[in-house]
This record gives C-alpha cells, sequence and structure tokens, in this order.
C-alpha cells in the first residue's frame, strides 16, 4: 500500500455510513497495516473520559475506559500534542493495555482546536516510534476526524452501546 492508498483507505473507512465501532476498526487495521504496527486503538475524548473506540491487533486492551487525565492517552489530550515514550516502564503515566508494550506513541485527533478523539500504537520494541511515524500518525489524524464530527463531543462518556445526543 503506498501513501496515496493509504489516505483514500483512510478516508473511506472514516466516511462511510453504519456503525462507528466497526468504522473505527476498520480504519485502525488500515494504519497498523500501513505502518507494520503491532496493536492500534483510536479512542473517544470525552468531557469526563477516554472509550475505546475501535482497535487491531492482538487483543483489546486493559484499560477501554479511564478517567479524561490518565495516561499517556491522557496526558496527549492535557497536551494536545503527540505523546512518544520509548519505554513505558520508565513512564509513570502508562496505563498497561498489554503486558508486552515497550513502547507508545499517542497522537491526538483535533477538530476545532479540540482534542476529541485519538490514535493510540504500541510496539513490543523499545523506542520504536520517531519522526517518520509521528508526522504518518498526525495526517492520519487529520483525515479520519469525520469519524468525530457527527458523533458528538461527549461520546466518550457514554455507556457502552449508548448514544449520547
Amino acid at each position: 500500500m503506498n501513501e496515496s492508498e493509504l489516505n483514500r483507505a483512510l478516508v473511506e473507512a472514516s466516511c462511510a455510513g453504519g456503525d462507528r465501532p466497526l468504522r473505527a476498526a476498520a480504519v485502525a487495521a488500515v494504519i497498523r497495516r500501513f505502518g507494520s504496527y503491532r496493536w492500534v486503538g483510536l479512542y473517544d475524548v470525552g468531557r469526563e473520559q477516554i472509550s475505546l473506540l475501535g482497535w487491531d491487533g492482538p487483543g483489546p486492551p486493559a484499560h477501554p475506559r479511564f478517567p479524561r487525565g490518565d495516561g499517556l492517552c491522557g496526558a496527549a489530550v492535557t497536551a494536545r500534542r503527540p505523546i512518544v515514550v520509548g519505554d513505558v516502564a520508565e513512564d509513570t503515566r502508562y496505563l498497561t493495555t498489554h503486558t508486552t508494550t515497550r513502547s507508545e506513541i499517542v497522537v491526538p485527533v483535533i477538530a476545532a482546536g479540540v482534542p476529541v478523539g485519538l490514535i493510540d500504537v504500541e510496539s513490543e520494541q523499545p523506542e520504536a516510534f520517531g519522526e517518520a511515524d509521528e508526522r504518518l500518525l498526525e495526517r492520519c489524524a487529520a483525515l479520519i476526524s469525520p469519524l468525530w464530527r457527527l458523533a458528538g463531543d461527549d461520546q466518550a462518556d457514554a455507556a457502552p452501546g449508548e448514544v449520547l445526543g
């Protein structure tokens, strides 16, 4: 898959009709395949909490829902910029997703200047993510923002399966 195909696949998956979690899982799969990443998750950012929207990889995260300020995801929301950690064992903010994770990058999806979602990528290798990954994932975040445009900013605070409106 080349970059043009990546762009097309991300736009198609994020803008398609149907179930939002299924579309998010499709987006995560495209990012994972293109970047040869071990695990990719997409999260909703609500007023109070961050919630898993979709993922692709060896299994679901240990923390599918957590307070908005917690973990590396919370740090990315607060900073409104990517957070890259080369050794998660050395970072006290890290919430264990998978016991074999060694490094992580979290990139916020921004709409109207506000973080509405997150792309979370994890690796079993230390220092796995560099500037090229950060640029790629920032571009992906911009392309997939339609996943959040119609959902409302409080979906992460909804119970599983509940749509707040």
